[in-house]
């Protein structure tokens, strides 16, 4: 056990971060990648604020994490409440009415779930466990 505290802790924290680097870099290549294709258009569509409002909220999921040490849970589901909403925006004309049903209710349980989760967190907050934190 001693071994894998000293190095294989280490080891695996390397790696996440360097994952964390190259999502970081592959989402800044993103968001320009998407800025030049607003550029050649010569106009903004509301898609186009949508998806750089993902990159954003994955931005900040990564500096968030970088900085604290721990996955924000609400974030990944914002990120999937702004993807949903985008999907249904892009697309509701060519959707059957099922769809769309579909897709406002997984929104709304995903808005519910985050409602849930800061009621818990606020009401019902871990206590501090100092091994667990380090």
């Amino acid at each position: 056990m001693p071994f894998y505290r000293q190095y294989g802790a280490k080891g695996l924290k390397a790696v996440e971060h360097f994952v964390l680097v190259i999502i970081a870099i592959a989402t800044v290549v993103a968001i320009g990648q998407e800025i030049v294709h607003i550029f050649e258009m010569g106009k903004v569509a509301l898609a186009d604020l949508l998806l750089l409002f993902i990159y954003l909220e994955v931005l900040a999921m990564v500096g968030n994490y970088a900085e604290s040490g721990k996955l924000p849970v609400r974030m990944p589901i914002y990120i999937g409440i702004v993807a949903l909403a985008r999907y249904l925006i892009l697309d509701m004309k060519s959707m059957d009415d099922w769809r769309i049903v579909a897709i406002s209710v997984s929104t709304l349980v995903l808005a519910s779930t985050v409602i849930v989760i800061r009621w818990g967190q606020l009401k019902m907050p871990y206590p501090k466990n100092q091994e667990y934190d380090n």
